[in-house]
């Protein structure tokens, strides 16, 4: 039996993108290439999500209520971000939809720093390196990955706007 040892950003990654399937026909090489992952870091992430109850044993099906309880209460914990200095970057957190639309605008901007960027910003970093580079031909995932990084720097108001707009898309999936 494997030893788990410990959650990595990538099995969050990897999650959220499974979500976004709307079926279950997907391809382990599928999954590589659209989040820029090697098909063997996909299968030991899956392993992991495994045995911490976060997927099914055929490692095809995401427990959403699980995964939703994690993303809620232990994200913010297991990959705990701190702002840095202004860069050119992609906008995420309260500073990118679903979020931005929902509250304020703030002079404070969160950007995932990438040269390529339209914004500026504060920088955070991405739950995974190549976050970047991947959600721009995934809007899908790049917004569960705003909501995500709200979840992580937001403060109590955008969190809050957050995890209701995360149950409202996991929710859709049951």
């Amino acid at each position: 039996m494997k030893k788990h040892n410990g959650m990595r950003p990538q099995d969050v990654l990897i999650l959220l993108k499974m979500t976004t399937y709307k079926e279950s026909l997907w391809r382990y090489m599928d999954l590589a290439s659209s989040l820029k992952l090697s098909a063997s870091e996909i299968s030991e992430a899956l392993d992991r999500c495994r045995i911490a109850k976060l997927v099914d044993f055929s490692k095809r099906k995401v427990y959403l209520s699980a995964f939703q309880e994690f993303i809620i209460y232990g994200l913010k914990y297991a990959f705990p971000v701190q702002p840095e200095g202004v860069v050119r970057g992609i906008a995420t957190a309260h500073s990118a939809p679903p979020i931005n639309s929902q509250i304020m605008q703030s002079n404070e901007k969160f950007v995932w720093a990438y040269s390529r960027g339209t914004e500026r910003g504060q920088a955070i970093e991405p739950l995974y390196k190549t976050v970047p580079e991947i959600v721009k031909d995934d809007i899908e995932l790049y917004e569960l990955l705003v909501i995500v990084d709200t979840i992580r720097v937001g403060k109590a108001r955008e969190v809050e706007i957050a995890i209701k707009e995360l149950k409202k898309r996991l929710d859709a999936r049951y």
